[in-house]
């Protein structure tokens, strides 16, 4: 595993690899509030034994990157999308494969939108369609629409009322299928929250504007695409899935059974075997 901070167009970026430089590159962007640490370690060097070289980073706001004030963030979810480039540029990567999940799969989108000619293949975990109008479809859980309200009266200063709050958050957007392992959570929640610049700075993500040039173009999403989403994911149904599926000609949906808002372990395996394969197509593109 290789760590690294780049710096570019003034934003600080911490980034990590796993994996042979000489082997197909896939670029993990994760969702909202969640730096990298949630894409396990343990997943980047499984998926890396699939001769993938994997990259994980941190979002703006999340992490050791670059923090802004809370409250007040000074960029957008298209920088963000930029952001996807700024990395492959300092690991000298011309063309990648991309694989966002949650925030991080709308980020993917965007930067498909935008650049095109450098992505290879797309992958999109437990998201939902930018560019059309989803307001049809099935919304967040209305129990985790009370959770989320309970935001509001956390101290984000606080460690200790911030753990509490993320780590029920992971109960909240679970899956129905696998045991819900608190222990674990909470391990991972206390590591991201000790090693933030300024954990506070994440709630920025929710604030972020940005994306609206894409309305209204899903059909120059062309790239071979596969969407992987559970079926029992609380924030955005499995219908969101479905319709990102069907959006692009070819499209492959895997459907996590009982699978929530989360890669989980027992799950790994699937997911796995299903980017490697579809990481596959168009290796030479």
């Amino acid at each position: 595993m290789n760590e690294r901070i780049i710096i570019a167009d003034n934003v600080e970026i911490a980034t990590q690899a796993f994996g042979d430089p000489t082997h197909e590159p896939v670029l993990l962007i994760m969702g909202a509030m969640a730096s990298m640490l949630w894409w396990p370690e343990g997943f980047c060097k499984q998926l890396a034994a699939q001769k993938r070289y994997v990259i994980r980073y941190d979002n703006r706001d999340t992490g050791l990157s670059t923090a802004y004030e809370p409250g007040n963030p000074d960029y957008t979810m298209d920088d963000m999308a930029q952001d996807a480039f700024r990395v492959l540029d300092a690991y000298n990567i011309k063309t990648a494969h991309l694989v966002g999940m949650s925030l991080g799969g709308m980020i993917a989108q965007m930067a498909t939108f935008a650049h095109p000619e450098r992505v290879k293949t797309l992958t999109l975990i437990s998201t939902t369609p930018i560019g059309v109008d989803t307001s049809n479809l099935p919304q967040t859980s209305s129990a985790y629409m009370e959770h989320a309200a309970t935001g509001e009266s956390v101290d984000w200063t606080d460690s200790a009322q911030v753990i509490d709050f993320i780590v029920k958050d992971t109960q909240m957007i679970a899956g129905t299928r696998h045991s819900y392992n608190e222990m674990q959570a909470r391990k991972l929640v206390e590591h991201d929250v000790k090693r933030a610049k300024n954990f506070a700075s994440a709630t920025n993500h929710f604030m972020l504007k940005g994306g609206d040039s894409w309305d209204n173009k899903r059909d120059e999403l062309a790239k071979p695409l596969l969407v992987v989403h559970g079926t029992a994911d609380p924030i955005f149904p499995i219908e969101h899935g479905e319709l990102l599926a069907q959006s692009v000609p070819g499209a492959e949906l895997l459907r996590v059974p009982g699978g929530g808002h989360e890669i989980h372990l027992e799950d790994w395996d699937d997911i796995i075997r299903a980017i490697g394969a579809h990481t596959g197509l168009n290796c030479r593109a």
